[in-house]
C-alpha cells in the first residue's frame, strides 16, 4: 500500500483568511501555516498540503518525504532582505465622529436612488400606457380616383395607399386620420391592430385646412374590447412623445420616439393654410399619417401629418396638436360637418421701424401691425381699412412683429388667437385710425379665395354648349393644365 505524499503550496494570506477557503484545503492543525520571508504587502502563507496514493488513505503524512516548498514570487518590488520599516502606532479615531458623514452620504446616495428609481418608474408608467393604446390605432386602407380637371367628365386610374388611424370615441362611434389619406377615395377600409380582419369604414366629414377626417364603422364587432384615446395638453419644449402608427418599411405597427423641438404656427402643405403645430425629431415617414403622438401620461397631444425631406434638414417632423384637433371636433359637433377655420381677411406689414411708427402717431408704449390690404370677400371688409393699424385682438396685444405671446420665452403668429374661434363668431378688435384709437367688432367666417385651392372633395362641375367647355377655375385645374403652380397664401395674410 503506498502512501499519501505532502507537498507545500504558496497561498495568499488574504485568501487563506477568507471562509470560502476552509473546504477546498483540509490541512492539519498545528504547524500548517508558515509565513515566508517576503515585504507585508505580499505576505503569503505556505500551507501543506497532502496528497493520498493510490488505495492509501489521505491526510497521512510520510515520514521519510519531504516537504517541498513552491513559493510564488512577491508583488511588491522590494526584496526579501529589504529592512522592514518600523510600524507607526496608529492614530485612535473616533467611531462615532466618523460614522456620521458615511451615514449621511450613504443617506443621500440612497435618496438620489429613490429618486431616480421613482422617475424612472413614472416614466415606464407612462410609456407603458402608450403602448397599452396600441389596440386603439388602427390601419386605414383607401383607394383613390382623383378626377381628371381638364376633362372633368373622366377620371384617373384607381390608386391605393395605407396610413393610419386611432379611436377618439366608442360611445360615438368615431375614428381619426389625416384629410390626404381618404382624399378622393371610393373604398376605405380600417383593420386593428394585431388582427387579419379589415372591416368597411365611412367618412364622416374631412376638414381640408387642418387636414383630419373623421370616420366610422358600422359592424359591431370591430369595437369590441376597444377604448378611446383622450387628448392632452399642449406640451412643453423638450418634451418626450412617441409616435405610432404603420409606417412603410413593413405591414405591422411601429413606434417612434423623440422629443418637442418647437412649437409654431407652419404652413400645412395640404390645406395650404397656416395653423399650429407641434416640430418633433421623432421619425414620420409615408403611413405614419393619421397615427397619433403620445406624451409620458398616455395622452394623446397630436397626429402626425407631414415631414420635412431636404438633404439640409433631418429629423424634422410636424404633428397637429390637440388644440387644432379638438377645434375639428368641437365644429363638427356644433354645426354636424366641418365649417373651416375663421379668417378677417387681411394683408399686413410688421411695424418694427421706430421712424414708421412715429409716422403713424404711434405712442412709444404702443404696438401693432399695419394693414396694408382688405379682401373685398373677407367679413372684415367695411370694418378695417387699409391704412389701420391693429394692437390687439381679442384684448391680447400684438407686437410689432405680428407675434403673440404663448408662454414663457415663446412667441407665435397672432393669427393663432383667429383659428381658435369658430365660423359665427365674433373678433373684437382694437385698432388706430387717424392717430385715434377705435373698438370694432368683426364677424368671422373662413375666407373665400377667388381661385380656392380645394373644392372640398368634390367632383369639378363643368358646363358644354356649342363645343364650348367651362369650369370653375381653380387651383387643381391650373396645375392639371400648366403643371406646378404656386399656391403658398400670403405670408402675412391671417
Amino acid at each position: 500500500m503506498r502512501q499519501s505524499k505532502t507537498s507545500s503550496l504558496s497561498v495568499p494570506l488574504w485568501l487563506v483568511r477568507s471562509p470560502a477557503f476552509y473546504p477546498l484545503f483540509p490541512f492539519p492543525k498545528g504547524k500548517a501555516l508558515k509565513r515566508c520571508s517576503v515585504p507585508k504587502s505580499a505576505l503569503c502563507v505556505s500551507i501543506m498540503v497532502s496528497r493520498g496514493g493510490k488505495g492509501g488513505k489521505g491526510g497521512k503524512k510520510d515520514p521519510e518525504s519531504k516537504p517541498k516548498t513552491l513559493s510564488s514570487a512577491p508583488m511588491a518590488a522590494r526584496g526579501p532582505t529589504s529592512p522592514r520599516r518600523p510600524e507607526s502606532p496608529r492614530p485612535q479615531k473616533n467611531r462615532k465622529a466618523s460614522r456620521k458623514p458615511k451615514k449621511a452620504k450613504l443617506d443621500a446616495d440612497r435618496e438620489k436612488e429613490e429618486t431616480q428609481s421613482v422617475h424612472d418608474e413614472e416614466e415606464m408608467a407612462g410609456l407603458s400606457g402608450a403602448y397599452g393604446l396600441m389596440d386603439s390605432v388602427v390601419k386605414v386602407f383607401c383607394t383613390h380616383t382623383e378626377p381628371n380637371y381638364s376633362l372633368p367628365w373622366q377620371r384617373k386610374r384607381q390608386i391605393s395607399s395605407t396610413s393610419s388611424g386611432f379611436v377618439i370615441s366608442t360611445k360615438d362611434r368615431q375614428i381619426l386620420t389625416n384629410a390626404h389619406s381618404v382624399e378622393y377615395h371610393t373604398q376605405v377600409k380600417v383593420r386593428r391592430c394585431g388582427s387579419d380582419e379589415k372591416h368597411v369604414a365611412r367618412v364622416l366629414s374631412i376638414g381640408i385646412e387642418c387636414d383630419i377626417a373623421m370616420l366610422t364603422v358600422d359592424d359591431e364587432s370591430f369595437w369590441e374590447d376597444l377604448e378611446a384615446i383622450e387628448f392632452g395638453k399642449l406640451p412643453l419644449l423638450q418634451d418626450d412623445v412617441c409616435v405610432i402608427g404603420f409606417p412603410v418599411g413593413g405591414s405591422e405597427i411601429s413606434v417612434t420616439s423623440g422629443v418637442v423641438s418647437r412649437v409654431d404656427v407652419t404652413s400645412y402643405v395640404h390645406g395650404a393654410t397656416e395653423l399650429l403645430s407641434l416640430q418633433i425629431d421623432a421619425a414620420i415617414n409615408s403611413g405614419n399619417s393619421g397615427g397619433p403622438v403620445f406624451d409620458n401620461e398616455g395622452k394623446c397631444v397630436g397626429i402626425a401629418f407631414q415631414s420635412m425631406k431636404n438633404e439640409d434638414v433631418e429629423n424634422c417632423g410636424y404633428v397637429i396638436p390637440a388644440t387644432v384637433v379638438e377645434h375639428f371636433i368641437d365644429d363638427f359637433k356644433r354645426h354636424s360637418e366641418y365649417t373651416g377655420f375663421p379668417s378677417i381677411g387681411i394683408e399686413w406689414q410688421s411695424m418694427e421701424n421706430e421712424h414708421l411708427r412715429a409716422s403713424q402717431g404711434m405712442k412709444r408704449d404702443q404696438k401693432g401691425i399695419l394693414v396694408t390690404r382688405v379682401s373685398a370677400a373677407s367679413p372684415a371688409a367695411g370694418k378695417i381699412k387699409k391704412g389701420d393699424i391693429l394692437l390687439d385682438f381679442a384684448s391680447t396685444s400684438i407686437g410689432n412683429d405680428g407675434t403673440i405671446e404663448l408662454r414663457t420665452r415663446e412667441r407665435i403668429s397672432f393669427t393663432w388667437l383667429i383659428s381658435q374661434k369658430f365660423s359665427g363668431d365674433k373678433g373684437n378688435l382694437s385698432l388706430l385710425r387717424d392717430r385715434k384709437k377705435l373698438k370694432v367688432v368683426v364677424p368671422l367666417k373662413p375666407l373665400k379665395r377667388l381661385v380656392p385651392v380645394h373644392i372640398d372633395g368634390r367632383n369639378p362641375s363643368y358646363y358644354i354648349i356649342a363645343g364650348l367647355f367651362f369650369t370653375p377655375l381653380n387651383y387643381k385645374y391650373l396645375k392639371s393644365e400648366y403643371g406646378k403652380v404656386s399656391r403658398s397664401p400670403s405670408p402675412n395674410q391671417p
